[in-house]
């Protein structure tokens, strides 16, 4: 199985092509861009491409991060993502970002682990992980919950919401996802249809009331 990964669901805009078979990168472009995912992404995916010695026409699956994550980015890839998956006819997998932080290599981690992101506004998305496989849903937490889930004993955290632990007033980072991870998890990833953005709240920018102009 070749797949093509797609990463647009944070600051990063990332393509790898990945050989499920022999567990390696063929070829892989990452950026930090913050913002422009649209305007890099298929240039980005010629890259890939071109560093790995393939076309797009040899890739068998296509996998793509589902959030949570930005908003705008998920909606760049996972569109990008099925448009592919459809004009060559492959099967297209998501891949929560949450999985790809509970699968980074953590050193002395303890088995359970607490993937954790800032949502900033009082607010983490978090999921429980054992071994790498979900123990449960992804969901919002409020920050003084996610503090006492993260105090347990068994519970070893990971993402940028672990900075919160010791200051839950700090300026944390953002949460990478490094594409070889999500190749790797897109590869072994059961395909269950079209992948949908995974938004566990609402976009930030909604449209204003009292505004709306009426049709003739």
């Amino acid at each position: 199985m070749i797949v093509l990964a797609i990463d647009t669901a944070g600051v990063d805009c990332a393509v790898a092509v990945y050989d499920g078979a022999a567990g390696r990168v063929l070829g892989s472009v990452s950026e930090t861009i913050g913002r422009g995912h649209a305007e890099r992404l298929m240039a980005m995916i010629d890259e890939a491409l071109d560093k790995a010695g393939l076309t797009l026409s040899e890739m068998t699956r296509v996998a793509v991060t589902v959030g949570p994550g930005s908003f705008t980015g998920i909606r760049v890839g996972v569109a990008a993502a099925r448009g592919l998956a459809l004009a060559l006819g492959v099967e297209c997998v998501g891949v929560s970002t949450l999985s790809v932080l509970a699968n980074l290599p953590a050193p002395g981690a303890r088995r359970t682990v607490l993937a954790a992101m800032n949502a900033h506004r009082d607010e983490v998305y978090a999921q429980t992980f054992e071994n790498g496989e979900p123990c449960d849903e992804a969901r919002v937490l409020g920050l003084d919950v996610f503090l006492s889930e993260a105090a347990a004993d068994n519970i070893s955290v990971i993402g940028s919401a672990s900075a919160l632990l010791t200051d839950r007033a700090v300026q944390t980072l953002p949460d990478h996802f490094p594409i070889e991870i999500v190749a790797a998890l897109g590869a072994k990833a059961k395909a269950q249809g079209k992948p949908k953005p995974l938004y566990l709240r609402g976009p930030d920018a909604k449209p204003q009331t009292g505004f709306a102009v009426s049709r003739a």
